[in-house]
C-alpha cells in the first residue's frame, strides 16, 4: 500500500486572503472619504467666491449710482431687494454725515437671501466718501 500523499491543487496559493481584502477596502474607504472632503471644500469655496463677486458688483453699481447723482445724498438708510444673476439680494445703503459738510460717508451692504427664505445673510460691504463739487 502506498502512503497517502496530498496532491497539490493547480491554483492553490493564489488570490487574496480575507485580511488582505479587508485592508484594501479600508484603504479605499479612507481615500474615498478624503476625496469627498476635498470636493466638498472646493464646492464651498466656489460658492463663496461666486457670492462675493456678485455682491461686489452689486455694491459697486449702487455706489456708482450715488456718485452719478447730481446732488449730495441726504443722511439716510434704506434697503432694496434686487434680483441679480440667479439670486435675490438685499442692498442696504447708509449715508452718514462727516465733519466736512460737503461730504458724506456711504456704506453699501449686500446680503443674499437663502433659497426660499425671507432671511438674508451678509456677503459684502463697501464704504466710500462722496463729496459735492
Amino acid at each position: 500500500m502506498r502512503p497517502h500523499t496530498h496532491a497539490k491543487l493547480p491554483n492553490s496559493g493564489k488570490g487574496f486572503t480575507l485580511i488582505e481584502v479587508m485592508i484594501a477596502l479600508l484603504v479605499f474607504g479612507l481615500i474615498a472619504t478624503a476625496s469627498a472632503e476635498v470636493a466638498s471644500q472646493y464646492i464651498s469655496s466656489y460658492e463663496r467666491i461666486r457670492d462675493k463677486t456678485l455682491a461686489g458688483w452689486l455694491a459697486d453699481n449702487r455706489m456708482n449710482e450715488i456718485r452719478l447723482d447730481k446732488s449730495l445724498p441726504g443722511i439716510s438708510e434704506n434697503s432694496k431687494d434686487r434680483d441679480y444673476g440667479p439670486y435675490r439680494w438685499q442692498v442696504t445703503t447708509k449715508v452718514m454725515a462727516t465733519a466736512e459738510p460737503k461730504m458724506r460717508r456711504v456704506e453699501v451692504e449686500v446680503a443674499r437671501y437663502r433659497d426660499g427664505s425671507s432671511k438674508s445673510y451678509p456677503v459684502h460691504t463697501l464704504s466710500a466718501f462722496v463729496g459735492q463739487k
